[in-house]
């Protein structure tokens, strides 16, 4: 599939990861709660499961934020590859918005991290060049998403909404003024509901 999908877990007030990000928060304070439907929560469901696999579709290539990608700011001064390890799970390029020039990284399975300095549309060309007719993912974090919908480039979006209130942290919507999408699936569980949006005709 060609299109361009976005697959989030958000709050019930709007936030897709909570304050204080770090390298012992990667998703902030309490952002893990949003997750428990696909990371280990033993009241998991077929739903979960069934959302699961549609957050794990391949896909041709990826973009996303460098708050994503990992927590050193400013200058590459650390050799960090990311929180996933020597495989991650995208097994495709991904590329990663940034304001610090870096070589490329290659990793098992098939993932290389491209750093891109020169915008979003800078990055969505060259994930779609490198996508062919694998289509294209936005990752994450909230801003990447926003530029994204702000680009109008989304044709998928998956929102996971937790029974959760963040009160603060890295708000999904900020800013984005038209919401030009239509639920196509909705599902649910104790944990989430899952509703999968296609942009409207």
């Amino acid at each position: 599939m060609s299109d361009t999908t976005c697959h989030m877990s958000i709050s019930l007030d709007g936030f897709v990861a909570g304050p204080h990000q770090s390298r012992e928060h990667p998703l902030g304070m309490r952002g893990q709660e949003l997750h428990g439907w696909h990371i280990g929560d033993p009241r998991a469901t077929t739903a979960d499961r069934e959302a699961t696999a549609w957050l794990m579709r391949p896909r041709g290539a990826y973009i996303m934020g460098r708050n994503m990608f990992g927590p050193i700011r400013g200058e590459w001064d650390e050799d960090w590859h990311g929180w996933w390890g020597a495989e991650p799970p995208y097994h495709a390029p991904v590329f990663v918005l940034t304001h610090h020039t870096r070589d490329p990284i290659h990793l098992d399975g098939g993932t290389s991290f491209h750093f891109i300095t020169d915008g979003f549309a800078a990055a969505y060309a060259a994930a779609r060049a490198a996508a062919g007719d694998g289509g294209v993912d936005i990752a994450g974090g909230a801003s990447t998403v926003r530029q994204a919908l702000a680009a109008g480039v989304i044709d998928e979006l998956t929102l996971d909404i937790a029974p959760v209130l963040l009160g603060a942290g890295e708000r999904l919507f900020d800013g984005i003024e038209s919401f030009d999408f239509e639920p196509v699936e909705v599902l649910h569980s104790p944990l989430t509901t899952h509703i999968r949006y296609r942009r409207r005709a």
